[in-house]
């Protein structure tokens, strides 16, 4: 599957729209799909159902206003075979520029006011880098040096909210969800992908992930490797020591298994570890250029095994890598990783794939500004996802479209031409209409 090469980006992304409404069910869906992918990429303030109205039939908004609506908040069309058929078309342009080499667990937030929109709870915000209303969905992307593209997303319920059944009834959240942390549904994720046999790639993650150790156990037996955020106080094993076996069986009761510390066997956290290395263990590593200028940083690496409660185990914990980095002019490392990648990988590539993460960063903040995916207004659970699916679906054809762009160019005005509003107009949520 791909799409066809064409010199005529409408045509294109007709044929785009085409194979989208081959999955999308009823015949009267496929107008509404069409223009809800349309307005999303056209360049107007709001990226919500009124303002896309307006821009894709100005004669007849109201009509058009009601139609996206119910389509988007009410339609009963499946948000796993629309973004089954985005990866169809997708992928093999992605894959084009290079194999799929990274599999990136992430979660995205949106600032919300009030109590009433699904999942809108008190809870850190990442956009906003504090404690603040706002609902978070966590995702999986698959990515290579060019782009990611987002192959499952789910809302994170919180707790008052998975356990609240009059709320959960108003919005909408299918019975079958109930509470799980957001480590779990990446899990859950990374799991579906397994089974539906996507491409491969070592999973990154943030120290927000990273730091659970079930996480990285789990991701380790469905036989993936990962590159994991850590924080300075992570405890580890450093080279050459490690906790003392088993007390010996003295030939009653049941012979002990469980290792066993002491004032000679305690594991250092890895900051600990990282200010005690020798000058000679510290590398300046380039691993990109962004915009004109590379960027490098100084990097050292060590073999350790993770020490996190091991004294319930019968056995240590096998060896991985340490990466660490501490930029010149720094008092001390500023981020820590643990990595199941191959003893033998090279140094430049441990750190080439660690800092693979900034792709799904760059590609999100394109999501959010070119195609808005936080401008949904609605509160249920249904539109939420699908407006998350088709901002994924118009994503998915505008990095197919990359090659046809030229670097200063709007995709919009690049690909579609313009549409007229009526004079005056602006929509519910602009600055001006504010």
């Amino acid at each position: 599957m791909g799409l066809p090469r064409s010199n005529d980006g409408e045509a294109r992304f007709s044929a785009y729209v085409e194979g989208l409404t081959s999955v999308i069910g009823h015949a009267d869906r496929a107008k509404p799909l069409r223009d809800y992918c349309l307005g999303l990429m056209m360049p107007c303030e709001r990226k919500s159902v009124e303002p896309m109205a307006a821009i894709t039939a100005p004669e007849r908004t109201a009509a058009q206003h009601q139609s996206l609506l119910h389509f988007i908040g009410e339609g009963r069309w499946s948000d796993e075979k629309v973004l089954a058929k985005v990866r169809g078309l997708v992928l093999p342009e992605l894959k084009r520029h290079g194999p799929i080499e990274a599999w990136i667990i992430d979660d995205t937030s949106f600032p919300k006011k009030g109590q009433h929109s699904v999942g809108v709870a008190r809870q850190y915000c990442g956009e906003l880098g504090k404690q603040d209303n706002c609902q978070v969905a966590v995702t999986l992307s698959i990515a290579n040096h060019d782009a990611s593209l987002p192959v499952a997303y789910r809302l994170y319920l919180p707790k008052e909210w998975a356990s609240d059944r009059k709320r959960r009834r108003k919005v909408g959240v299918p019975d079958e969800i109930s509470f799980k942390t957001k480590p779990e549904i990446a899990l859950a994720q990374i799991r579906w992908a397994c089974e539906a046999g996507l491409p491969r790639g070592a999973v990154l993650m943030d120290a927000g992930y990273g730091v659970d150790t079930d996480l990285r156990t789990s991701i380790t037996a469905l036989g993936l490797s990962y590159v994991a955020g850590i924080q300075s106080h992570t405890t580890v094993w450093a080279p050459g020591t490690g906790p003392r076996p088993p007390k010996k069986w003295s030939g009653h009761g049941r012979p002990p298994k469980l290792l066993r510390r002491d004032d000679k066997h305690k594991p250092a956290s890895v900051k600990e570890l990282a200010l005690a290395l020798p000058k000679r263990a510290w590398r300046t590593i380039t691993w990109r250029e962004a915009t004109g200028e590379k960027l490098s940083s100084r990097f050292a690496r060590v073999r350790v095994r993770v020490a996190h409660r091991d004294y319930w185990l019968a056995d240590s914990r096998p060896e991985e890598w340490l990466l660490i980095e501490w930029p010149e002019g720094e008092k001390e490392p500023i981020k820590y990783w643990l990595s199941t990648l191959p003893e033998d990988v090279a140094f430049r590539e441990l750190v080439d794939i660690a800092k693979l993460r900034w792709r799904i960063e760059r590609d999100y903040q394109e999501l959010k500004q070119e195609v808005g995916l936080g401008h949904f207004e609605g509160r249920g659970w249904r539109g939420f996802h699908h407006h998350a699916t088709l901002c994924i679906a118009a994503y998915g054809f505008l990095i197919s479209e990359r090659e046809t762009i030229p670097p200063s160019g709007d995709h919009a005005t690049t690909l579609f031409p313009q549409f007229a509003l009526r004079e005056g107009y602006q929509p519910r949520g602009s600055a001006v209409a504010a």
